[in-house]
């Protein structure tokens, strides 16, 4: 049988999704259905002195108004559940949830949640992380004692040691903002009582069994009372893990016993759901006039905003990654989780990777140039090769790729800028535009190159598993098989591929496979669609199950059926003393060339052409593989340089696409090239590892590097605006003018 692996096969759920017969969330909602309304606090920080219903119960229309005492169990979150369903003492951001208007119709319901009269007595603020960290500020949660969410301490060898060593040291401050998510369908979901007597939630997330748990918890059901259905959902990056719409729709649907709907505006999920992490990152980095960095100092800071999220494993993700993918031998760096009364910050694609590697690579390429060292030469003498040593004092897991991705980018990178100097009736890239009077023009181009790691699956010995079930069916031989594994098609593909290795292993054509993926009583727990993991653990689980149901059908089992539950290599949290550790189990590896185009005269940055090199172990659809490039650049140019989402005061400014911009196909560059390399995984199924986040990472500093190589100047705030280019220039003619 010809093998199914690698090839481009089209995506089963692609004809419905553009002809419209895809059912979406939003799509459930019957006519009949009650709907929802959230009243949201509207104010980062304030005591509740009274809650006032009447007046909307009394609205025509209206069959509930619930607020925190209706609630059985009054928290929720998704590690620690610090994050109340409705608030009835405490607001601390202003997209916290007050109360529930339960209407016959979304007007009704709209117009009756301006009639709740909420008193509130105003409490101080604090809206800077940094100050957030002083011993008077204001607390956020009172209990907690103070702002210090987490703090994640990671020392390697002697630093001062490393930096007294040091021919050079060179210091930087660095920031990122927050990011939206920007999925193309808001939240949206129904619930109802079934005639089992079970609660059930159709809607969008991103860990079917999580949803399950946190909704029983807080309804003190047992979790078998509960079932969860995703429908087609419109994108994901992070922000569908934590819970947005699915309690408060099985609230009101179990208190009510009857079947409601609740479908948020795009304002309403700006201001409702969690955003990337803004970080901050000092550092200092010492290296050798050969070449080799022999110490880093950090302190990275992340805004957690008003609730813990995941706010501590992003910091321990951002802490891990403060040197990049580069082996140094004395490192110390002091990460920090801070509550602030802002938005809350959550998972999204990257995970804390993107913003401590701004830091990590920009550093790597200041270096370079301070010593006279070609950037890609710098990292070659210092890039993670098989057996290094992680800042955690232990060796890297197997299958490390560093290297062979930065060899290829850079040849990739030689061939295609070359060429396209040649073809371009401008310039070639690193030299100024000359206009037809001869006159210096405005344009310049330059190139810039960045590497990148992240970690695939779940970290710091956070519990990693995935289940699948595979039942063989026929007579004399297998004629088709059932796969059910509870793993969420968030538009990456992973049924697909999931089903394309079922079929590989079992030996039966695609056709033959039936996927069971949606239904949390139908479907084992294969763990969250998050971290880049499903490719490598679900589809371990049911690579090793559709052996494990083959060994059955060869006893004579009909149907044959086997479950297992793959576990890879166990990690290990940090040792409070040593501060040593196995942080992951696989890593991704990625490197980016990038050449760009900068209009000094309004500070536009134009990205005209991506190399985006990645090892995948192996691609089990390629088409999917480099699909998932492409959207990642395009997700992380827009992240880079525009998608600002702004706060005042722990008010949102930017609550709508109109003014948090995003970038269209007229942003885009020229030319993304896609370049896979399989370097198989030891314990991927058939090779295969995760890719899904990694492009993001390296983007941006290799955008930073290629601004320098064009202008001369050095972005550290993300994103890189035109304002920010412009005042950075500006600056740079001032100190020209103004020497010493």
């Amino acid at each position: 049988m010809t093998t199914l692996l690698g090839s481009s096969l089209p995506r089963p759920d692609a004809l419905g999704k553009v002809t419209g017969d895809a059912r979406y969330p939003g799509d459930l909602v019957r006519p009949g259905m009650l709907q929802l309304k959230v009243v949201f606090a509207g104010r980062p920080h304030a005591r509740i002195v009274a809650i006032e219903t009447s007046a909307a119960l009394a609205y025509p229309g209206v069959v509930a108004v619930l607020t925190a005492g209706d609630v059985p169990y009054n928290a929720y979150g998704l590690i620690d559940a610090d994050q109340p369903v409705l608030c009835g003492d405490v607001v601390r951001f202003e997209g916290d949830k007050v109360a529930l208007v339960v209407a016959e119709s979304q007007e009704i319901a709209a117009a009756a949640a301006k009639l709740v009269a909420i008193t509130y007595e105003n409490l101080p603020a604090v809206t800077d992380p940094r100050a957030a960290l002083a011993p008077d500020a204001p607390l956020v949660h009172q209990h907690h004692g103070s702002n210090v969410l987490g703090y994640v301490p990671i020392r390697k060898g002697d630093t001062a040691h490393g930096l007294a060593e040091a021919d050079i040291v060179l210091e930087g401050e660095f920031s990122t903002s927050w990011q939206e998510h920007a999925f193309l369908q808001p939240e949206a979901g129904i619930a109802f009582v079934d005639d089992q007597g079970r609660l059930v939630v159709e809607t969008a997330g991103q860990w079917l069994h999580e949803d399950r748990r946190q909704i029983a918890m807080l309804l003190n059901l047992p979790v078998e009372q509960v079932v969860i259905r995703y429908a087609t959902i419109g994108g994901a990056f992070g922000g569908r893990e934590d819970l947005s719409i699915q309690h408060l729709a099985a609230l009101a649907a179990w208190k009510l016993r009857q079947p409601v709907a609740i479908v948020w505006s795009r304002e309403e999920s700006m201001i409702g759901h969690h955003k990337r992490h803004p970080i901050s990152v000092r550092c200092r980095w010492g290296a050798t006039n050969e070449g080799k960095i022999t110490a880093v100092e950090a302190e990275v800071i992340a805004d957690g905003g008003a609730y813990a999220s995941t706010s501590i494993e992003v910091t321990k993700v951002a802490a891990l990654f403060a040197t990049g993918c580069y082996e140094v031998p004395n490192i110390s760096v002091d990460g920090y989780a801070v509550y602030t009364n802002n938005i809350p910050a959550g998972a999204f694609r990257g995970f804390g990777a993107p913003q401590a590697q701004f830091a990590s690579e920009i550093m790597v390429t200041r270096l370079a140039h301070a010593l006279g060292i070609d950037p890609v030469e710098l990292r070659r003498r210092n890039i993670y090769r098989e057996g290094s040593i992680e800042p955690t004092q232990e060796p890297l897991p197997p299958g490390v790729s560093a290297l062979p991705v930065l060899e290829r980018c850079v040849t990739e990178a030689q061939a295609r800028f070359q060429q396209a100097a040649r073809r371009s009736d401008d310039h070639a890239p690193g030299t100024t535009t000359f206009g037809t009077n001869g006159i210096t023009s405005h344009l310049r181009r330059g190139i810039g190159i960045a590497c990148g790691i992240k970690n695939i699956g779940y970290s710091f010995g956070f519990p990693e598993q995935a289940t699948a079930t595979v039942e063989l069916h026929g007579t004399g031989t297998v004629e088709h098989a059932h796969v059910r594994v509870g793993a969420a098609e968030v538009g990456q593909g992973t049924h697909l591929a999931l089903g394309m290795i079922a079929a590989e292993t079992i030996g039966l054509p695609l056709d033959k496979i039936v996927m069971i993926t949606d239904d949390s009583s139908e479907a084992p727990n294969a763990g969250s669609a998050s971290a880049s993991r499903l490719t490598l653990m679900a589809g371990r689980a049911v690579q090793d199950a559709a052996v494990a149901a083959l060994l059955a059908w060869a006893d004579e089992e009909r149907p044959a059926q086997a479950t297992v539950q793959f576990r890879p290599p166990a990690t290990t949290p940090l040792d409070p003393i040593t501060t040593a550790g196995r942080p992951n189990y696989a890593y991704g590896y990625a490197a980016q060339a990038v050449e760009v185009e900068v209009n000094t005269l309004t500070g536009q940055v134009q990205v005209l052409r991506v190399i985006s090199v990645h090892d995948v172990g192996k691609a089990i659809n390629r088409q999917q593989v480099e699909g998932q490039i492409e959207g990642c650049v395009a997700q992380a140019l827009g992240y880079a340089l525009m998608e600002h989402f702004q706060m005042r005061d722990g008010h949102i400014l930017t609550p709508h696409f109109s003014t948090y911009l995003l970038p269209t196909a007229l942003d885009m560059p020229t030319e993304i090239v896609p370049v896979v390399l399989e370097l198989a995984d030891p314990q991927g199924p058939y090779g295969a590892r995760g890719v899904a986040e990694m492009p993001l990472v390296p983007l941006a500093p290799a955008i930073a590097a290629a601004i320098h190589d064009a202008v001369g100047v050095w972005l550290t705030q993300q994103p890189m605006t035109p304002e920010r280019v412009l005042m950075a220039l500006g600056a740079q003619q001032t100190k020209i003018e103004r020497p010493g």
